[in-house]
């Protein structure tokens, strides 16, 4: 049986070393087909001695003879260049040490002087007791192969540093535009403060100009009744129209406090036609075209009313007085992208706007809602109207869009988010509020950080039948009302003032005293325009005597909004 086993294992052992001459028979096979063997060698480590064939020997200066005869591991090494030199023998003594494979890459120089790459492939050969016996093998010129992966490495060596450079050379390029472009944002936003500020002077100054040469000729005593009454309608409409170019601007700036409200757009449409038909000159059809479908949409009624209006007023100039003016109403539609602005899948009321008119350049289609830009003649328009439906149409969730060519008129098409209501009831009662009785003594407490507007408000309420008391900031009205309210019946206080806001105060006095109420006023507010009045009335400066007597008689009736946690 263990002879058996013997045999079986030596046959085993047999084949693996068939296997294995066939493997570098097939190798030297092939080296030699390529032309790329250098020669062979057999070392009797044994005997420590070299024999090499001719081609071995002629390769490096030996005589071919004694590669026959046999030579020493120095004398084959001799020729290693210096460097490779430690890490050849290192290699030998690795595969000597441990038997098998071996292959490994070193330089020599040929009897041309010159340094090659090649490559040594052999195999250690043990002994039972693993005593190492020979070591043949064959050397391989590997020195293209070699030339081709120096190239590949610095080729990538190359593209690497180009990568770096390159990174480098964008980043500085990406920085230098960067800086070109805030410099040239900068430059364009102070132009454009510069075309806003000199716009609204010119504007204000004009309508200065009306008020304070109608002051002066109220100054002389002599002055009759009936210029005097003229004077003081100027002033009263220099105003009106002072506080209509402050809301234009606010409304393109979408910083306008809106009053949104849900309201049948078709009614409003065919009411604006029917006033329109009216005023804007008898060589000037209007034509209202609207579905009997009801649409309605939220948004602020007035400056709706303003955008149809101030969208009627440009057809007008631009049909020169002549021509055929048509809204048209469509519910349901989708809003596109206008200008660089996104567009909108959900449901939409379009209302446009079609003139006769003489059209409008191309080149000037992408300024026509920048303010103060105009097209007509110096003196016939301040270029606000269209900034206004712009500003109110982006304000209010939508956008405004103009198609036109020259000869050919214009349509300007306005989009507003629509909403679905209870069909069979009215979207607003639209009862107008009754004007309300002078004040019967009762405590109002005004809350205004500016002192000319303070003490003129104190004495209008003084004037209207109010008792009041003037605190001149948020912080100084809450130690006035103190823990029970100090006796106040309702708080008229600024919006924008220093520390505390107005909204903030009303909302801490909704908490403190649920039943006093509060009434708002400001000018300007971007918390207002941005958050809206969380349910307090609010009353816009600048304002009447009337207007303030009327709203705070209403609020002084009903009950002040919940407290906001």
């Amino acid at each position: 049986m263990v002879e058996t086993t013997e045999r079986v294992l030596a046959e085993q052992q047999l084949k693996a070393s068939q296997a294995l001459a066939q493997l570098y028979a097939d190798r030297i096979q092939l080296a030699l087909s390529a032309g790329a063997i250098i020669g062979t060698w057999v070392w009797d480590l044994q005997a420590d001695t070299f024999t090499v064939d001719e081609a071995f020997a002629r390769s490096f200066g030996l005589d071919p003879a004694l590669g026959r005869v046999g030579l020493s591991l120095e004398q084959v090494i001799a020729t290693v260049h210096p460097e490779d030199r430690q890490g050849l023998i290192a290699a030998i003594n690795e595969v000597i040490g441990r038997g098998g494979a071996y292959a490994h890459q070193y330089r020599v120089r040929r009897t041309d002087g010159k340094y090659y790459w090649i490559e040594a492939n052999g195999r250690v050969d043990l002994g039972p007791d693993g005593t190492p016996l020979s070591f043949p093998g064959v050397l391989i010129n590997v020195e293209d192969r070699r030339a081709v992966e120096a190239e590949r490495d610095r080729a990538i060596m190359m593209l690497r540093t180009l990568t770096d450079t390159l990174e480098q050379r964008v980043a500085e390029r990406t920085s230098e535009l960067m800086r070109a472009e805030d410099a040239l944002r900068q430059s364009q936003k102070m132009e454009a403060v510069g075309q806003l500020t000199g716009g609204v002077a010119h504007d204000f100054n004009n309508l200065l100009t009306i008020i304070r040469s109608s002051v002066d000729f109220l100054r002389r005593p002599d002055l009759p009744e009936a210029r005097k009454a003229r004077y003081l309608d100027a002033v009263s409409d220099t105003v009106d129209r002072a506080a209509k170019l402050t809301g234009q601007l606010l409304a393109f700036a979408r910083r306008q406090a809106l009053k949104p409200e849900v309201f049948h757009v078709g009614q409003k449409v065919r009411g604006i036609a029917e006033m329109l038909d009216t005023v804007i000159g008898a060589r000037i059809r209007v034509i209202a075209e609207v579905p009997e479908e009801p649409c309605y949409i939220r948004a602020d009624v007035s400056q709706f009313e303003t955008a149809l209006v101030n969208m009627a007023v440009n057809a007008r100039d631009a049909m020169d007085g002549e021509g055929t003016l048509t809204l048209r109403l469509a519910g349901g539609r989708t809003m596109p992208a206008i200008r660089g602005h996104a567009g909108a899948d959900s449901a939409f009321a379009a209302v446009s706007l079609t003139d006769t008119g003489a059209g409008i350049a191309e080149a000037d289609l992408g300024r026509l809602f920048e303010p103060f830009f105009t097209t007509k003649e110096v003196g016939k328009g301040t270029g606000l109207g269209l900034s206004q439906v712009f500003g109110f149409a982006k304000q209010s969730g939508g956008n405004v869009d103009v198609t036109s060519a020259p000869g050919q008129g214009a349509t300007f098409t306005l989009y507003l988010p629509q909403v679905e209501v209870d069909r069979g009831a009215d979207a607003t009662d639209g009862a107008a509020v009754p004007l309300s009785p002078l004040g019967a003594g009762q405590r109002v407490l005004v809350v205004e950080d500016n002192v000319e507007v303070g003490q003129f408000a104190t004495q209008i309420l003084q004037d209207l039948g109010y008792e009041t008391v003037w605190a001149v900031n948020a912080e100084a009205a809450l130690e006035r009302l103190g823990e029970d309210g100090g006796g106040f019946e309702v708080v008229f206080s600024d919006v924008v003032m220093p520390g505390m806001g107005g909204l903030a105060l009303a909302q801490e006095l909704a908490r403190r005293f649920p039943a006093l109420p509060v009434l708002l006023t400001s000018g300007y507010s971007h918390v207002l325009a941005q958050e809206g009045t969380h349910g307090f009335e609010l009353l816009h400066k600048p304002y009447s005597a009337e207007q303030l007597g009327r709203v705070l008689s209403r609020v002084a009736g009903r009950p002040t909004p919940a407290a906001v946690e």
